[in-house]
């Protein structure tokens, strides 16, 4: 009898122990309405994405990120956009990732986080239902920078245990610090703090954080880039796709309408309504690097 009753309590205290342990497990966050899922890709709580699946289990994968001075922003920004609209109803499956912010973290720091955050995915490709050897990355302003030094510096994905072959197409959306250096001195002057902030004033470590500085190759196969018509925009998207053309890296520089930080948004927030110009460019090349 006394044996029994030993027995039943080390039944409890086990069951509750794995209570615990259940509860002190980070669990994700159920899928919503919408089928977007928070995944976690680090332990920072910034080190988040949404995940929203696409028409098939073999779906490419559209990952973007956000801008926002490197010191601002948010994943949510995706949510209820066009982007997301036209992106699923092309089929892909699309995410929006969170990165650490400036000054509580570095840039080189944001872009591990980039690379991080697709190592992650393309580790769980098969159980969350999107093909893992077709991923896009595509950010704006300073996602643009992100996605533009993921692209061009072999570090961050070798680090994340990925390479080059492991993403199919780059498309930074008017970003304007591809050149670090340059831009440290030409840039518009309201936006030179900014820069400082998230930049120092290393010179050498302006250029380690250049996409135009580390564009010879090996590169990510294809960029896409796109800009609006602000001067250093211009400038310094037309010198980063000449100096990956001279690496031998396939990337097509295109301009659209649009004006200083009117125009900057607006690439932004109409990327993916079908009457915007730059929507049927951005279909073409995901088209194209998808296969």
């Amino acid at each position: 009898m006394r044996r029994s009753v030993l027995m039943a309590a080390a039944c409890v205290v086990m069951t509750l122990a794995g209570a615990a342990l259940v509860r002190e497990t980070p669990v994700e966050a159920a899928a919503t309405a919408d089928g977007r899922q928070a995944i976690s890709y680090g332990p920072d709580k910034l080190q988040t994405l949404d995940y929203w699946p696409g028409a098939s289990a073999d779906a490419p994968l559209v990952l973007f990120v956000h801008g926002g001075g490197w010191s601002r922003g948010d994943k949510q920004m995706m949510q209820r956009s066009d982007k997301l609209r036209h992106w699923r109803a092309k089929g892909y499956a699309v995410a929006s990732l969170n990165y650490r912010l400036v000054p509580a973290a570095t840039v080189e720091q944001q872009a591990e986080d980039v690379a991080s955050a697709l190592a992650v995915l393309k580790s769980r490709a098969n159980d969350l239902g999107f093909d893992g050897k077709r991923i896009a990355l595509v950010g704006h302003s300073a996602g643009a920078h992100l996605v533009a030094l993921v692209g061009t510096d072999p570090e961050y994905l070798r680090t994340a245990g990925l390479s080059f072959a492991d993403i199919a197409g780059v498309v930074p959306l008017d970003g304007a610090a591809y050149n670090v250096v340059a831009q440290m001195t030409d840039g518009p002057r309201i936006m030179q703090d900014t820069y400082r902030d998230a930049f120092g004033n290393d010179p050498a470590r302006q250029a380690k954080l250049s996409p135009t500085t580390q564009a010879a190759a090996p590169n990510a196969a294809q960029f896409l880039i796109l800009h609006v018509q602000r001067e250093d925009g211009i400038r310094q998207s037309k010198a980063l796709g000449e100096a990956l053309g001279k690496a031998g890296t396939v990337a097509e520089v295109r301009g659209f309408a649009g004006t200083g930080l009117r125009g900057h948004a607006e690439i932004n927030r109409r990327m993916g309504d079908e009457s915007y110009p730059a929507t049927a460019v951005l279909d073409a090349f995901l088209a194209r690097v998808f296969g």
